[in-house]
């Protein structure tokens, strides 16, 4: 493998780290409660709401770092799965005013968390081996 292939790792998975755990930080003021309202009214125990700070905090700092790679960028995917399960099932099938899939920043959030499980993280990060 050949240094830019690591780099390409390293920008997908940094990438999708930073702006998922963007989503984490912003939820942190309000805590579960929002979240875990929106579990309950789909008959979900609310507790699992503090899996999503699991999904947008944790596993993309680990990404971030370079650190379980793969197992972290699975957990952004799951995160993404039931975020378009809950809160965007009704936008699957629309555009937006520019033509656009309406789930695209989902989409790609969900897609790059895929390929990042898929092909690891590459040399670059602290994981080493267990990238």
């Amino acid at each position: 493998m050949n240094r830019t292939d690591d780099i390409g790792k390293f920008l997908l998975r940094a990438t999708l780290g930073v702006l998922i755990l963007l989503h984490g930080i912003a939820k942190l003021p309000k805590g579960v409660d929002g979240i875990g309202h929106m579990l309950a009214s789909q008959g979900v125990p609310s507790v699992l709401a503090y899996l999503v700070f699991v999904g947008e905090i944790v596993a993309p700092v680990l990404l971030i770092v370079g650190f379980f790679t793969r197992p972290a960028a699975l957990v952004v995917a799951i995160n993404m799965v039931v975020a378009i399960w809950l809160v965007h099932m009704g936008d699957l099938g629309k555009f937006n005013g520019t033509g656009g899939w309406a789930l695209e920043l989902q989409g790609m959030f969900l897609v790059a968390a895929l390929a990042s499980a898929m092909i690891g993280g590459g040399r670059i990060g602290a994981g080493g081996r267990f990238n």
